[in-house]
């Protein structure tokens, strides 16, 4: 074992990772999150371009947590074009309307940022922070956002805001609680020795 043998051979894999790999990850995700949005979206439909059951919202906050803002801009063209194109929204609308998707995956990530978590729900504090930032504030925000932009746009009357609201965030916390911290804590282990895993937002 001579000298050459480096100490942080995580950053270093990670240093050499060609940016088209990047890229192609990217573009792997927004196809995801716009081909799982599209499904849940025809499937659940309860407004235009909004499911009660956003399945993808839980894999979108995922992605965001692994692959930073890679994960976090797919996550609001995944929902420009799975959502809002395919869903019916009026592209003019659908370019504001979309970012509550932003909101919901970019909330998570900077909070675990901020606090130096876990991704892999290995402590209380990980697991707290998850449920405070990816399951109830980001939610409210992105369901606070999409109704209230949605009868701004004319897509729906005021009078709809409130049940949109309501079945927005409902159906989201349910699929955050369920699934996220359970997805985080089998695969992030596995995620995390992959040299395409980001540790802050970009790299």
């Amino acid at each position: 074992m001579g000298p050459d043998i480096v100490a942080l051979p995580e950053q270093t894999r990670q240093d050499k990772v060609p940016i088209p790999l990047y890229i192609a990850l990217f573009f792997l995700l927004v196809c995801i999150n716009a081909l799982v949005a599209k499904f849940v979206v025809f499937s659940f439909e309860m407004a235009p371009g909004v499911s009660s059951f956003y399945f993808v919202v839980a894999l979108m906050v995922v992605f965001a947590l692994w692959f930073g803002m890679y994960g976090a801009v797919a996550a609001y063209l995944g929902c420009y074009i799975g959502a809002g194109l395919l869903g019916g929204i009026p592209p003019d609308v659908n370019l504001y309307w979309s970012l509550a998707d932003f909101w919901q995956v970019i909330i998570p990530l900077m909070a675990f940022r901020y606090f130096a978590c876990d991704p892999g729900q290995r402590s209380r504090r990980d697991l707290g922070v998850l449920v405070i930032f990816g399951v109830v504030i980001n939610n409210v925000v992105g369901a606070t956002w999409g109704s209230v932009t949605l009868a701004l746009g004319g897509v729906v009357p005021w009078s709809e805001v409130m049940p949109v609201f309501y079945s927005w965030l409902a159906g989201n916390v349910v699929v955050s609680i369920v699934f996220v911290p359970a997805i985080l804590y089998l695969l992030t282990p596995v995620i995390r020795d992959h040299e395409l895993y980001i540790r802050n937002y970009w790299h």
